[in-house]
């Protein structure tokens, strides 16, 4: 944590540093934490740029893609050596940018460390909504449930009574679109990698049903099990 108060000009920054590109599953020793970092808690005069300090950092499936060298639909790889950086919430220290203050909570992008500075509000959300866990900001009122609910009802615009299946139906976004689904009155099957997670689709999240694709020889014959009269969504 900081040393001394948060008004101090300087303070100590710990941060999580992305080692090198990976192979595989990512494992701990692939990053490493750095202790003697330091951060300016106040911005320079004219800058727009924000400090942030970091209260709940999300770790989420696309980041596997960018410590491999590879980029996602909108973030680039990891570079090696650098600060993690990912999706969280924070609570703005100091701004530069006129459409946030100090004191104001956000969620966005922002670097796996106890503080970031961030160089304009680009990618920022001020939280309007405090009556909530914050920790809600990195999924359901985050990236994850603003993409499901994005993509189901203002994409897809659903109907009651329509067919609806989720493939990864068990990830942050999947299982989410399933439960969007059924609200809407929708029939709902979805698919998943392991037995477990297909037992949470039904038991936990209300699917109507599920199936573990690892074993269906033919996804399309197993689809139209489930479907008998096709698929709407």
């Amino acid at each position: 944590m900081a040393d001394g108060s948060e008004k101090e000009a300087v303070v100590s920054n710990k941060q999580v540093i992305f080692k090198d590109y990976i192979s595989g599953f990512p494992k701990e020793s692939d990053m490493a934490i750095n202790s003697d970092g330091n951060v300016k808690l106040k911005v320079a005069a004219g800058s727009k740029d924000i400090v942030v300090k970091n209260l709940y950092l999300s770790c989420d499936p696309y980041m596997r893609l960018l410590m491999s060298n590879q980029s996602s639909e909108v973030f680039g790889p990891y570079a090696p050596g650098t600060v993690i950086k990912g999706f969280g919430v924070g609570k703005v220290l100091e701004s530069g940018d006129p459409e946030l203050k100090q004191g104001d909570l956000v969620w966005g992008m922002t670097g796996w460390e106890e503080y970031s500075v961030l160089k304009s509000a680009d990618g920022l959300f001020k939280i309007q909504h405090t009556d909530v866990p914050l920790s809600y900001y990195t999924g359901i009122l985050g990236m994850p449930g603003v993409t499901a609910y994005a993509g189901f009802y203002e994409v897809c615009k659903p109907k009651k009574g329509e067919y609806v299946f989720v493939s990864s139906a068990s990830g942050a976004v999947g299982q989410l679109v399933g439960q969007f689904a059924k609200l809407t009155g929708c029939y709902v099957v979805g698919s998943a990698g392991t037995q477990h997670k297909v037992e949470l689709l039904t038991n936990k999240f209300g699917f109507d049903d599920a199936f573990n694709y690892k074993e269906e020889p033919d996804l399309n014959t197993a689809l139209k099990r489930y479907f008998p009269e096709g698929i709407d969504i």
